[in-house]
């Protein structure tokens, strides 16, 4: 009956269900019932589960937990008794008095390379001919086809009444009402309007490029977007005001009331370890919680629809990750790190309609100018799509200049379907490319990798003449080097790599496909379709399956932090504020720090010396 209560408190209040038996593999993971001490505890454990109601594990702890959920374009952020978290563009726009081009974007450039061209241009020509497009001196069928808003398992909710409206600047000055409390006041005695110090979110994306502030964006492509211009130091600062910002703004959580809460870290798998130990950093003495635990989004995902043994695969907005989890624990062998996105798609949306001539003659530059970003991620959002066929529709796309009204533009967008093949065709996707960081930010006196950090490479400096990034911050166990390849063989190969054929069938009929480009309508078939081909002959699989999803795609990765985080009552990974503070990671203390990689659910472990 106590069971009975608990998977109907999984369905009811969180929207899900999670299996008993995988709970209870879960807490045997996290308990260690093998060890001594802990049996007793899991036992404990497992009673007050079989005990509990449903609506007293909301109070004790969904009321008081908030889950973080941080990307590169977007931030997830939450209270575990919410459905949804506020999902908030992850940028900052900073003030700025110093003369010259306003509205600087930190650390972004395109170039694209002769060759990455003729790559692109052989890409596009192998993925039209698949899709079956016709030239364009053939007849099109536009306008004879409408699309449908839905993925399979998923039904996306409707967005056209808003894809045909252009985005309205942003106002950057205060308030009236706290102008006229403290007024600016000029010498010939006139008010002066003042500018907002710091602008959040979407808002900073619609900021316009006459006005004088600098647009920070603190992750990129998986990582913190450190650079010779964008110190460290400057990332963790916007990091805590961004976050500050949605706890004040959006959970209205005051900062006299946060030792009051915990939060739960759901980290991506690109994140290194001193990363994570930033991020720790930021939430147990910036934002003052008063306990904080990591979970890894693989892990958080596969509770968030239900699952215990799955094929994770996360597309975001400039990564996407792969690995394969089993019985509640990730396999480090299998994961895959895509550097590619869901902008990556939209800037191949505006290429391909520039290449044929369709985009109307406009200065749209996604990176010098976000609000350009937001109309495009609206369009493939709206319109894109994989099937077979031409793929068009009219739209309406807005000239956005130095402030002024936006300008609307009828045209005819086409070749839909092939911006989101760029998945599989990776070289239709053409990269930013990044100053690399300072090689300060990788010289930690703190040795986090503890014995591995400082390892005799013999001779020649730790990176060996590597680039920094191969190096950084990472294990020699466990290297997070980014595969210049497509979903497809990323899937496969990722699944194989885990071993037994048993779990190999299992694992390509549990994939997994989360993420904001997870949505895309036909990326289910496609993905299964290709996978299947992708197989070596040699290997006796025949079956391919996608899940469907229980929720928005989007959030899956963040609900599953939010069960977590409630149903987790040993709480032997969590981290106190004061223990944080006084002992930090140090080597040869009574606790020590490993990397998060390899006891999977967490990505801190405290162990006695």
């Amino acid at each position: 009956m106590m069971i009975i209560k608990l998977i109907k408190f999984l369905n009811t209040c969180l929207a899900l269900s999670v299996k008993y038996c995988d709970l209870v593999k879960f807490f045997k993971i996290r308990g260690n019932p093998n060890s001594t001490g802990s049996s007793s505890l899991f036992a404990v454990k497992m009673d007050y589960l079989k005990s509990v109601v449903p609506s007293q594990l909301v109070s004790e702890r969904g009321s008081n937990l908030v889950i973080i959920n941080p990307g590169s374009a977007n931030v997830r952020i939450g209270l575990a008794k919410q459905d949804t978290p506020f999902n908030v563009p992850h940028c900052i726009a900073r003030h700025t008095t110093k003369t010259g081009k306003s509205n600087q974007m930190i650390s972004t450039q395109v170039t694209t390379t002769s060759q990455q061209q003729v790559d692109r241009e052989r890409a596009f020509n192998t993925t039209a001919s698949l899709l079956k497009i016709p030239y364009l001196d053939e007849s099109s069928s536009f306008g004879s086809r409408k699309t449908v808003a839905r993925i399979d398992g998923y039904h996306q909710p409707s967005t056209n009444t808003k894809k045909d409206t252009a985005f309205p600047w942003t106002n950057v000055f205060e308030d009236e009402n706290e102008a006229r409390a403290a007024p600016d006041v000029t010498d010939s005695g006139e008010s002066k309007r003042k500018y907002r110090n710091m602008i959040f979110g979407e808002e900073a994306m619609r900021i316009s490029p006459k006005e004088p502030y600098t647009i920070h964006r603190p992750i990129r492509r998986g990582h913190f977007n450190v650079s010779p211009q964008y110190s460290a130091q400057q990332v963790c600062e916007d990091l805590v005001a961004i976050w500050d910002w949605v706890l004040l703004d959006k959970l209205e959580i005051a900062h006299s009331e946060r030792n009051k809460y915990s939060a739960v870290l759901v980290v991506p798998g690109t994140f290194d370890s001193r990363e994570i130990k930033e991020l720790l950093t930021i939430v147990l003495r910036d934002l003052c919680f008063s306990s904080a635990v990591v979970h890894q989004e693989g892990l958080s995902t596969i509770f968030g629809n239900g699952l215990s043994t799955a094929c994770i695969v996360n597309m975001g907005a400039q990564t996407s990750t792969v690995v394969c989890i089993e019985d509640g624990v990730s396999l480090p062998n299998t994961e895959k790190i895509l550097p590619f996105g869901g902008d990556d798609i939209c800037r191949c949306l505006l290429w391909i309609q520039r290449h044929y001539q369709n985009w109307p003659q406009l200065r749209t530059d996604v990176l010098a100018k976000p609000i350009d970003m937001l109309m495009l991620n609206r369009l493939k959002e709206s319109y894109c799509e994989i099937r077979e066929g031409e793929v068009e529709t009219a739209a309406t796309v807005y000239s956005y200049e130095d402030g002024m009204p936006a300008v609307a533009h009828k045209t005819n967008l086409t070749s839909l379907n092939v911006p989101p093949m760029g998945l599989f065709y990776p070289n239709l996707l053409v990269p930013e490319l990044f100053p690399q960081p300072p090689r300060t930010w990788f010289q930690d006196h703190e040795n986090m990798l503890e014995e591995t950090w400082n390892m005799d490479f013999g001779g020649g400096g730790g990176n060996m003449g590597l680039p920094v990034w191969d190096s950084f911050a990472v294990s020699p166990l466990n290297p997070k080097k980014e595969e210049k390849i497509g979903l497809a063989e990323a899937i496969t190969s990722s699944i194989l790599s885990a071993g037994r054929i048993d779990l190999q069938r299992k694992l390509f009929s549990s994939i997994q496909l989360v993420g904001g480009v997870g949505l895309t309508k036909g990326l289910v078939s496609a993905v299964e379709e290709r996978v299947l081909h992708a197989i070596p002959p040699t290997e006796a699989i025949d079956t391919v399956e996608v899940l469907p999803s229980r929720m928005d795609p989007t959030f899956v990765s963040w609900k599953g932090g939010a069960i977590l985080g409630i149903l987790d009552f040993g709480r032997e990974a969590w981290i106190h504020r004061n223990e944080w503070m006084e002992n930090g990671i140090r080597v040869g203390s009574a606790k020590k720090y490993r990397d998060s990689y390899y006891i999977q659910a967490q990505a801190f472990c405290f162990i006695n010396s």
